[in-house]
C-alpha cells in the first residue's frame, strides 16, 4: 500500500468566510497518510475557531495528523517557510484557505508519486469566479527542459503558484532557498528556485485544486502599483540572492535577464524608483537582450533600454 505521506500546508490569515468548504475539502481527503500543518498567522476573526470546531465535531479521527503552529502575524512567505519548519512529510503541498481541493486529489497525488518518484508533481486546476469556472491545463514539461519552464512560469506562459505542485521536502530541506519578502508573486518566487533545483518533474493531468478568484481580500486585489512594486522586489532580492552563485549551480540564472527588463520596465511605468534604489539596474538593462515571449511588450522592451543609457 502507498505509504507516502504528504504534508499540507495552510497559512491561516482573515479567512472566516471560506475556511470551512476549505476544511471540509482537505480533511475530507481519502488519502490515509497527510499531515495538515495549519499556520495562523496572527488572524484577527474567527477563522481559527471554525477551523477547530470543524476539527473537533467531523475529523476527530484526524487529529493525530493536523499541527497547529500560531505566530504573530508576518505575511504569506513567513507563514508558508513555518509550516515548511513544521513538515515531516515525504512531500509538501501548499495550499490556501480561501480555495478547495478536488475529490481525492491527494490520492491521486500520492499514486504519481508511486509510479514516478519524482521531485515535483505538477497538474491542473480551476480558476473560480463568481459566475464561472476556467480550467487551467498545464503544458508538459521535465527535468530536460526545465528552464523554458523557470522562464515561462516567470513570463506567465506556464503557473508559478505553488498551489499545483506537490514538491518533495528534500528540495526545502537540502537547499538555501530565498525566501520571498512580500506577498505578491511569492509562489512563483518560490516555484522557480525549487523547480531549477529538482532532478525530476511529472505532470498529472488531472483537475486536483480549485483557486477562488472572488474573495475581495486576496492578494491579487492590491493596488497594481503595489502588486508590480512587491513582483519587482521579491525577483530583484531573488537576483541578489544569487547572483554570486556559479553558474552550474544556479537554479534560477536563466531568468536574470527577464528580472531585468520587467523591474526596469515597472520602475518607468509605474514610477517605482528601482533606478535610484538599485543603482546597478540600469547597467543591467543595458546589457540585458530584447526577447519575444515576454510580459514585456518588444517597444516597451526598447524603450526600457533606452531609459536605462540615461540612468
Amino acid at each position: 500500500m502507498n505509504k507516502i505521506t504528504i504534508s499540507l500546508i495552510v497559512p491561516i490569515y482573515g479567512v472566516e468566510t471560506y475556511i470551512a468548504e476549505f476544511a471540509h475539502s482537505a480533511l475530507g481527503q481519502s488519502y490515509p497518510h497527510i499531515q495538515y500543518v495549519f499556520v495562523n498567522d496572527g488572524t484577527k476573526d474567527n477563522s481559527m475557531q471554525i477551523l477547530e470546531k470543524i476539527i473537533n465535531e467531523c475529523y476527530s479521527h484526524r487529529k493525530g495528523q493536523i499541527v497547529i503552529v500560531n505566530k504573530l502575524n508576518g505575511g504569506l512567505p513567513a507563514a508558508r517557510h513555518t509550516g515548511v519548519q513544521h513538515a515531516t512529510g515525504d512531500y509538501i503541498f501548499h495550499a490556501d484557505p480561501d480555495d478547495w481541493l478536488s475529490e481525492n486529489a491527494i490520492a491521486l497525488i500520492a499514486d504519481k508519486i508511486e509510479e514516478t518518484g519524482s521531485d515535483v508533481i505538477y497538474f491542473n486546476y480551476v480558476k473560480e469566479y463568481a459566475t464561472r469556472s476556467s480550467v487551467k491545463r498545464e503544458g508538459l514539461y521535465d527535468a530536460q527542459n526545465k528552464e523554458s519552464y523557470i522562464r515561462d512560469m516567470y513570463n506567465h506562459n506556464a503557473y508559478g503558484t505553488l498551489c499545483n505542485k506537490c514538491i518533495k521536502r528534500s528540495l526545502y530541506t537540502d537547499h538555501h532557498l530565498y525566501i520571498p519578502l512580500y506577498g505578491h508573486a511569492e509562489d512563483c518566487c518560490l516555484s522557480t528556485q525549487l523547480i531549477g533545483y529538482a532532478s525530476s518533474i511529472s505532470h498529472l493531468d488531472e483537475v486536483l485544486y480549485h483557486y477562488r478568484k472572488s474573495n475581495p481580500n486576496a492578494m491579487t486585489k492590491k493596488s497594481i502599483k503595489k502588486r508590480k512594486r512587491e513582483y519587482a522586489e521579491n525577483f530583484l532580492n531573488l537576483y541578489e540572492y544569487y547572483k554570486d552563485t556559479p553558474h552550474d549551480e544556479n537554479p534560477v540564472i536563466c531568468i536574470f535577464n527577464y528580472i531585468f527588463m520587467q523591474a526596469g520596465w515597472y520602475t518607468i511605468l509605474y514610477r517605482l524608483g528601482l533606478f535610484k534604489k538599485r543603482p546597478y539596474l540600469p547597467k543591467l538593462i543595458r546589457k540585458a537582450p530584447i526577447r519575444l515571449g515576454t510580459d514585456v511588450w518588444i517597444i516597451a522592451q526598447a524603450f526600457t533600454k533606452f531609459c536605462a543609457f540615461f540612468k
